[in-house]
């Protein structure tokens, strides 16, 4: 019997932001605009809404709401996607507070409550 083969695997591991592991220009932003993106199309789902029923309430054309809901979000902006949020009932609140114990950049992310 042969032993397991010990080569390298032909991979490696990615970090949290694959924005940045694929090269893209701001994957930060990148990365926060997919987040809030993902939550849009979650309470879609959750109204039961199509997309021609949610264009007219997020104030998006339906042709540019399906582009955004299939990733090709670069045209809106952080805050449009929280407009979008914040009309279809959600409530977005934007917190700063200093980096504890560290220097050098902040860090922007998203968490939903």
């Amino acid at each position: 019997m042969k032993p397991p083969s010990r080569k390298q695997p032909s991979h490696r591991r990615g970090s949290t932001n694959v924005y940045a592991d694929l090269g893209y220009r701001a994957p930060e932003s990148m990365l926060v605009k997919a987040q809030l993106v993902t939550r849009i199309a979650e309470l879609l789902d959750e109204k039961e809404m199509t997309q021609t029923q949610a264009a007219p309430v997020l104030g998006i054309p339906q042709p540019k709401l399906s582009k955004m809901l299939r990733g090709q979000f670069r045209g809106f902006s952080e805050r449009r996607l929280m407009d979008c949020l914040a009309l279809l009932g959600q409530d977005v609140q934007i917190v700063v507070r200093k980096r504890p114990n560290r220097s050098g950049a902040g860090a922007v992310s998203v968490t939903f409550a």
